[in-house]
Parts: structure tokens; C-alpha cells; sequence
């Protein structure tokens, strides 16, 4: 090996702090969460030691075994066997533990120690560990397993030197020496019963301070307790969502209005500012004006994450979702669902069933995702009242708001049901899972969260909206209507007769002209069907002033009625998401079977919805 790059391989329970301690180490930056599944492909970097030298360092996913139950371990245990298509055996292996959970991620450790590579043992998240009254000796443990023991706190960068070099001599000790180490007792009984001698002979002290954590999850994992619990917190997450979004949101759509003004004011009245103003500024800033609603659901995510709360409501919906043919294993990837169904989709991997992996994607676009809180928030601040429920301090926009996001979930829950029955028949897995401690989430990371969404917002607001909203203004500016014409110019344009014959398709559901308009360029983005809208609007509202001064919802709230208005919600909580979602799924899927099977049912399912919901709203006298 001499004069190549040593590669170093990161391995360990999920939960470890894997990801904590390859980031402090090279640099980047990675997704951090409190709950196991975050890592489902291996990640690689650089770093170097003290006197310079370089080396290479793979992230591997968390797993339990050398025996892997899901695809993510399989990668873990090909790696280290140098089984690894394109990937040399790793010379080292860093096994990073939690330190409050020596007992259960010693049995993989030991696994990893007994195939003789270089090996230090990562004593982690000790800081956490003494916080609740645990006192390990790092020295005993090293005794105990036969290799170096070092304590680290990878969020705080503490014992990353001391690491590198006991990684660095390690290497070098088993350049000079064959190194072997006993292998694991066999079966898991007595791996287990090995793992936990060894916790207790490198446990000094252990105080009663550590047991509260015990008393609380007698509660928040109470069958009946923990999940009206989770329903509360979800409940305060949506009211939130307007009553913290109104001042900031009512903000940007002011600058935005007047960046409007003075864009007319400035320019002549030519095609360029008709695009600049009617397409780019109405279309991209009705979108962005719903960033603060977005960025307030993703602060309670990641606070419920970094809490180490949210591995508990995976907990809490494994009973639920076993009883639809689902694991618990699931949860994660629909969990991340509400930011994205992609990432979600992708996170599949890490479920071992192919038959429940399959279930997992078909029904992930049934999660709201961020996308869809543009439309939401647009429809229901015009359409339903900013007023309590009565009497009482709940809102009734954030309840309508809760009952979507609950829509979405029961309907995934009812199709996974069928799903599992039918076309993806099978039993449903049991799952291991790792309760984390309770923490305090750290101000760094949750901002580090807040700032990625927000770019990544912002980023398709600049890139996939505006593309869309660019071409979308094209077809509605042109052909010109003539001067005598009686007809409005957003019928008379290329999208205005496409939508016209769209309208004759979704008319039966209470759709009007503006819906079937937006329907066909929310295929890119589901944040595209707002700026749809308000290009059309904008274009329709011309030199209007007193149009033009008036809100996108205000001027919804004209030619719209209530049950329109309500169809076009349940519509979008059932309809296929974007592009991507669907590309994903056939990457995923390896064909186009699944993706053109989830992209009919769940069209299928809007259809129904937007009709059953629209008639309901006309019958009690809402149209």
C-alpha cells in the first residue's frame, strides 16, 4: 500500500453518529437526522492526517448485521468484504458506537472486529452519555475488544486527531504484522450476551438521572396516549403554518407588488415587460410569497427530528401501518415524503421486502409534500374564513390544513391496504428499531435545515417555475386577440383553446377554464399550478390597475365558487406529483410499469375525490 491513498471505511449501527463524524472529518455537508435510515447510500470524502497525508473515507449505511436484511446493509457488508463492484476492500474501519447504547451496537462491532482489517472503535456522543449520568471507561473497552478505543463528539469535533492517529497506527501496525481477532460467539443469543458483558465491565457508574427518559416514553409510546400526542403536535404544526406565516408572507407579496409597479413605471409597454411582469413577476412571486409557510412546517420537522422524537412516531405508526400490510421500516421514507416524495422514494432502499418496498413507492406521492403547501395556502386563505372554531383558539384555516395533510395519510393508508392484497401481495416485515436519546436540538443545524430548504425552494423557483411560467406566458400571450374581438385573451391564446378542450374532461367535477389551464404545467412542479393562475390573472387583469392591485386570491374569489374552490384542494391531494417523482419511480422500479400504474391510480383517485367533493359542497348549497 505504500504511496496509495489508505481508505478509511465509516461503519456502525444507524444512529451512531456516522454521518456527525464523516462530516467533522471531511468537511461535507450531509443530511443529519435523529433517526435511523438517513444514510442509504454509502458517501465518500477526504481528510487528512496530522503531517498531511491524504486518505479516503466511506460513509457506509447503518446496519445491524453482516447479515443484511435490506439493501442498505447489503452495501454495508459488500464493502467491507471487498465484495463491492468497483470498490477495493477498505484498510481500515472506524466502527463508531453510541455510547449510551454500548450494549446493542457492540454485537455489529464485534462482527466488524473479527475480519482482522485495521479497526478503532469511535466512542461517541459521550458528551451526551456523561450529561446523563453514565461514566465509560475507554481504556477497559479497548481491553475488553481487543483494539483501540477512542472517545469522540463528533458535533463538537472532539477526538477527531487522537482518531486519525490511532487510525494511522493501526494501519501501519498491520503493514509490519498479521493481525487476527476471535471471532463473534455464535448465534445471536450469545452475541448478544457477549456485547452486554462487555458494556458492563466498561460501565464505572450509572446514575438514576438516565432513567427518566424510560418514564417519558412510558407516555409518548402509550398506544393511546403517544398517538393523540402526535396527532396534538401535528394539530399545533399546521395552525402554525398561518398563524406565525401571515406577517412575513403578506410582506413578500407586497414587494412583490410593488416591484410589479415599478417595473411598469420604468419600462415602455412592450413585449419584454409583459413577460417580466405578467409572467416572471406574477407567476415565480406568487410562489415565493409561501416560503414562510414552508420554512415554519420544516422548523417543526427538524425540531421533532433533532429532539429525537421522531424515530418514537415511527414507533407509534408501525402498530397502524402492519395492520395495512406495511413495517414500520416505512415510515422514514414516507416521513420524508412531506419534504419530497423523490428523496422519499429513494429512501425505500432501506426496506428489505420487495413486495412492501413496492407498496412504500407506489403510495409515497400520497404524502403532502412542500409542494403542495403553495396551493393549499392559496386556496384556503381565499376560501375559507381566517376565524375561530368555536369559540375556541383554533383556527379554522389551520384545521382545514391538518384535514389534508390526514386526507393524504388515510388514502395511503386505504391504497397500501389494497395494494397489499393485490397487485403487491405479501406479508408485512417486523423491524428492528433504536430509540436515540432525547437531546436539545442544536441552533446550528436546525438553521444549516431551514437554509437547504429554503435554497432548494427558492432554487426551483428560479429554475423549473420560471422555465414553466416563461413558456406558459408565451401560450397565453399569442396568438394576439384583435381589438374587436369579444373574446378574453387568455381564451383566445394557444393555452387558452388547449385548456378549453381540457375543460370539457374535468367540467363534470366543478373544474372551470383556470383549473384546466393549470392542470397540464403543474406537471412539472405542483407549486406551478399557483403561478399558472397568476399569469393567466395577470394577463387577463391587463392595464387594469384596480385588477392589477387586487390579490391572487381576491381575484380567485370572483370567479371561483366554494365548491370549485374545495374540488380543486381534494384533487390536489390525491393527483400524481412531478416529473421527477415519476422518473424517480422508474429508476426505482427499473420500468415503466409501476410509475404509468401509480400515475393511474392516482389520477383516478383525484378525479373521484374533486367529483365526490364538489357535488357534496353543491348539495348543501355551497356552488
Amino acid at each position: 500500500m505504500t504511496g496509495a491513498i489508505p481508505t478509511i471505511a465509516l461503519a456502525g449501527n444507524p444512529n451512531a453518529g456516522k454521518s456527525s463524524l464523516f462530516n467533522a472529518l471531511t468537511g461535507a455537508r450531509q443530511k443529519i437526522a435523529n433517526y435511523p435510515g438517513v444514510t442509504v447510500e454509502r458517501k465518500a470524502g477526504h481528510a487528512s492526517f496530522a503531517d498531511g497525508r491524504p486518505l479516503s473515507l466511506i460513509d457506509l449505511p447503518g446496519s445491524y448485521s453482516l447479515t443484511p436484511s435490506s439493501p442498505d446493509e447489503a452495501v454495508t457488508r459488500d464493502v467491507v468484504l471487498g465484495q463491492q463492484a468497483g470498490q477495493k476492500r477498505p484498510d481500515a474501519i472506524v466502527i463508531v458506537v453510541d455510547a449510551a447504547n454500548l450494549d446493542n451496537h457492540l454485537c455489529f462491532a464485534l462482527e466488524l472486529i473479527a475480519l482482522g482489517l485495521p479497526t478503532v472503535v469511535a466512542l461517541n456522543m459521550l458528551d451526551l452519555a456523561e450529561r446523563d449520568g453514565l461514566t465509560l471507561d475507554a481504556e477497559r473497552l479497548a481491553g475488553e475488544l481487543g483494539v483501540p478505543v477512542v472517545p469522540t463528539v463528533a458535533v463538537r469535533r472532539r477526538g477527531l486527531s487522537e482518531l486519525l492517529a490511532a487510525i494511522d497506527h493501526e494501519i501501519l501496525v498491520h503493514q509490519l504484522e498479521t493481525h487476527t481477532h476471535a471471532a463473534p460467539p455464535p448465534g445471536d443469543v450469545a452475541l448478544h450476551r457477549r456485547a452486554r458483558a462487555i458494556a458492563r465491565a466498561a460501565t464505572l457508574s450509572e446514575t438514576p438521572v438516565r432513567r427518566w427518559t424510560q418514564r417519558v416514553d412510558a407516555v409518548l409510546l402509550h398506544p393511546v396516549a403517544g398517538f393523540l400526542i402526535l396527532l396534538a403536535l401535528m394539530f399545533v404544526m399546521f395552525q402554525a403554518v398561518y398563524a406565525a406565516a401571515e406577517a412575513p408572507a403578506d410582506l413578500l407579496e407586497s414587494g412583490v407588488g410593488l416591484l410589479q409597479q415599478w417595473v411598469v413605471g420604468a419600462m415602455p409597454d412592450t413585449i419584454l415587460r409583459g413577460l417580466i411582469v405578467e409572467g416572471l413577476l406574477a407567476g415565480v412571486g406568487a410562489v415565493v410569497v409561501f416560503l414562510p409557510q414552508i420554512l415554519i412546517l420544516f422548523l417543526f420537522i427538524l425540531l421533532l427530528e433533532a429532539s429525537g422524537y421522531m424515530t418514537r412516531a415511527a414507533f407509534l405508526m408501525d402498530g397502524l401501518m402492519a395492520k395495512v400490510g406495511l413495517s414500520g421500516r416505512g415510515f422514514i421514507p414516507l416521513l420524508s415524503s412531506f419534504a419530497c416524495a423523490v428523496p422519499g422514494i429513494m429512501a425505500t432502499r432501506a426496506i428489505p421486502d420487495a413486495k412492501d418496498r413496492l407498496t412504500t413507492i407506489l403510495i409515497a406521492p400520497l404524502m403532502t409534500c412542500s409542494a403542495r403547501l403553495p396551493v393549499y395556502a392559496l386556496i384556503i386563505a381565499a376560501f375559507i374564513p381566517d376565524r375561530a372554531v368555536g369559540g375556541s383558539p383554533v383556527g379554522l384555516q389551520g384545521l382545514v390544513l391538518f384535514g389534508l395533510y390526514v386526507s393524504g395519510i388515510v388514502g395511503a393508508l386505504v391504497v397500501a391496504f389494497v395494494l397489499r392484497r393485490t397487485v403487491a401481495r405479501g406479508n408485512s416485515a417486523s423491524f428492528m428499531m433504536e430509540m436515540p436519546r432525547y437531546q436539545m436540538p442544536r441552533l446550528r443545524d436546525i438553521a444549516i435545515g431551514l437554509w437547504q430548504r429554503a435554497w432548494i425552494f427558492l432554487r426551483r423557483a428560479g429554475t423549473i417555475i420560471a422555465m414553466t411560467t416563461v413558456i406558459l406566458w408565451l401560450l397565453l400571450s399569442f396568438p394576439k386577440a384583435p381589438a374587436d374581438s369579444d373574446m378574453r385573451q387568455v381564451d383566445y391564446s394557444i393555452a387558452g383553446r388547449i385548456a378549453s378542450g381540457l375543460e370539457v374532461a374535468v367540467k363534470p367535477i366543478g373544474f372551470n377554464h383556470d383549473i384546466a389551464l393549470a392542470l397540464i404545467p403543474a406537471m412539472a412542479a405542483r407549486e406551478v399550478a399557483v403561478s399558472a393562475l397568476a399569469t393567466a390573472n395577470a394577463i387577463d387583469a391587463g392595464d387594469d390597475e384596480e385588477a392589477m392591485s387586487q390579490s391572487l386570491g381576491e381575484r380567485l374569489q370572483g370567479r371561483w365558487s366554494l365548491a370549485t374552490a374545495l374540488a380543486f384542494l381534494a384533487w390536489f391531494v390525491f393527483a400524481p406529483q412531478c416529473i421527477s417523482t415519476i422518473a424517480i419511480t422508474r429508476r426505482e422500479t427499473n420500468g415503466w410499469k409501476w410509475p404509468m400504474f401509480m400515475v393511474g391510480y392516482l389520477f383516478l383517485l383525484a378525479y373521484a375525490a374533486a367529483g365526490i367533493t364538489y357535488w357534496t359542497a353543491v348539495a348543501f348549497g355551497l356552488g
